[in-house]
């Protein structure tokens, strides 16, 4: 069982569902918890940037979820993750701005293209270098 610093009291727990059950709403359609979300979206990139982190002070709730990223050229974002997309919500760790109208990214890489170029060649690098070692498994 995986330990989240959400605070129980913030999630129901009239649910009625099994703790390890997908979440499901009342049509049955299933529900993403964001916390692991987001901790899927910073497994998926670390690689890329100079740190990322889900945020240990901001709320999470199963609608939305804040990332804190350093990209390699040391700017500071904080990452609202919503049902919507990814988008920046401040210059800074842990916070949020509510004058920042920042557009909505589908996917963490596209909110990163667009925040460093040093994510974008690293990112370009390591998917060639992935490329290649499939093009020498192929031909063995």
């Amino acid at each position: 069982r995986m330990e989240t610093d959400c605070n129980p009291m913030e999630l129901p727990n009239n649910t009625g569902f099994e703790e390890d059950s997908d979440y499901t709403d009342f049509e049955g359609t299933e529900v993403k918890d964001m916390r692991l979300e987001a901790e899927a979206v910073v497994n998926d990139v670390l690689f890329a940037v100079s740190n990322m982190f889900v945020s240990k002070t901001l709320p999470c709730a199963e609608d939305v979820a804040y990332i804190n990223v350093e990209t390699r050229e040391r700017n500071r974002y904080c990452l609202e993750l919503t049902e919507a997309g990814l988008r920046v919500v401040a210059y800074d760790f842990d916070k949020t701005d509510d004058r920042l109208q920042t557009p909505y990214h589908e996917t963490v890489y596209s909110l990163l293209d667009s925040l460093s170029p040093a994510y974008r060649e690293v990112f370009g690098n390591a998917l060639l270098q992935r490329l290649e070692a499939l093009k020498k498994e192929s031909q063995s």
